[in-house]
Parts: structure tokens; C-alpha cells; sequence
């Protein structure tokens, strides 16, 4: 059995949010329609507690885009974004979650690049989910939508080649935050270099 994740389809990600992906709304049709074509659809759910230390705000001096060093990792700082149990937080309202199986929270005071860890944090915090990851997935293969591309995405999908999934990357319904020049190339790159498959959503049967 195949699996569909779907990542962040949050408020706070999409225009007018904290944290607008450029073009996020996009996704939203893509995330209706493929679900549709899945035995097994799951969510994340970016769930920061109000004093992350992702966020900029916390860090006296600092501003968004500024890099850090927290607890041993680099850390890019963000806008407050996708607080627990606020607006932002929520899932976007023309989003159809009525075949979600599963939703993974990202909810633990960790820096930004270990909560991305989808599929490793969430399993050991959650029978229901490491029955669903460890049984039914590994016979078959993880697609992976969603925002942002060249983050929770990729974070996902890095992590899912690592416990040994078959990963695949819907491409075109993605979208991207591209801080920097060429991150969404350095991204898609990396994903294929760690053994993850791109394709586009017309290929899925």
C-alpha cells in the first residue's frame, strides 16, 4: 500500500499567514485531488510552543533570516509562526482532511531542523503512528506534497530515505520559501542524491 503525506498545509504558510510560502496556496487543489488516489493519507502539522527556539523573537536582538547555533545545530530563525493552538496554527479551511488517517504534530521544544523529522520524531511518540509507518509503508512507497519544499519537505524526505522508505517527491505540488538563491535546485538536488524519486503529479497513477 502506497501512502500520501501531506505537509503543513497551515494558515500561517500560506498568504496573509506569518510565513507566507510564495505561491503556497497552490498546493491546496493538488493536496484535494491526489489524496483522492491513496489507500493511506497522513498530515503534518507544524505545533510550536509560543517560546521555540526557531523564533526569532526569543532571541533578544535578533531578527528573521539570522542564523544561530542552538543546542549544537545551526539554527535560520523564523516569524512566530504556527503557535499551538492558534489560527495560524490551523489547517488552511479549503483543505480536505476528511481521509486523514493520521496527523504527525511537530510539538517538542527542539530546534526547527530536528521537529522537520517527521517520520523519525513522530513514530517513537506515537503507537498508532509507528504501526502505520513500520507496517503498512514499508510495503509500499512514501509520496511526499506539501510546504515548504526546500524544508519540512525535504526534511521528511531525507528522513524517510534514511529508515529505508521509498520516497517519492510530488514536485509540482510544492512550493518553496527560497531564502537564498538556488535553494530549491540545492533542495530538489539533494532529495535525489539521498535516493528519492521526483516526479510530477500527472505520472501518479
Amino acid at each position: 500500500m502506497n501512502a500520501l503525506i501531506i505537509v503543513d498545509l497551515q494558515n500561517d504558510f500560506l498568504p496573509g499567514g506569518a510565513l507566507p510560502v510564495p505561491r503556497g496556496h497552490e498546493v491546496i487543489p493538488f493536496a484535494n485531488e491526489l489524496q483522492r488516489r491513496f489507500d493511506l493519507v497522513l498530515a503534518t502539522q507544524d505545533w510550536h510552543p509560543p517560546d521555540h527556539g526557531s523564533f526569532a523573537a526569543n532571541h533578544p536582538g535578533k531578527k528573521p533570516g539570522d542564523r544561530i547555533i542552538l543546542d549544537g545545530i545551526e539554527q535560520i530563525l523564523w516569524p512566530v509562526h504556527c503557535v499551538q493552538n492558534t489560527h495560524g496554527a490551523e489547517f488552511a479551511p479549503s483543505f480536505d482532511r476528511r481521509r486523514i488517517a493520521h496527523i504527525f504534530h511537530g510539538s517538542i521544544p527542539l530546534p526547527d531542523r530536528q521537529l522537520q523529522h517527521v517520520l523519525r520524531q513522530c513514530p517513537s511518540r506515537n503507537n498508532r503512528a509507528r504501526r502505520l509507518l513500520e507496517g503498512t509503508l514499508h510495503r509500499g512507497d512514501i509520496y511526499l506534497l506539501g510546504l515548504a519544499l526546500d524544508y519540512c519537505v525535504k526534511y521528511s524526505a531525507l528522513d524517510a530515505r534514511q529508515l529505508g522508505f521509498n520516497t517519492r517527491i510530488v514536485v509540482d505540488a510544492c512550493r518553496g520559501i527560497g531564502l537564498e538563491p538556488g535553494d530549491l535546485d540545492r533542495a530538489l538536488d539533494e532529495m535525489k542524491r539521498a535516493g528519492a524519486i521526483l516526479l510530477e503529479s500527472r505520472e501518479l497513477p
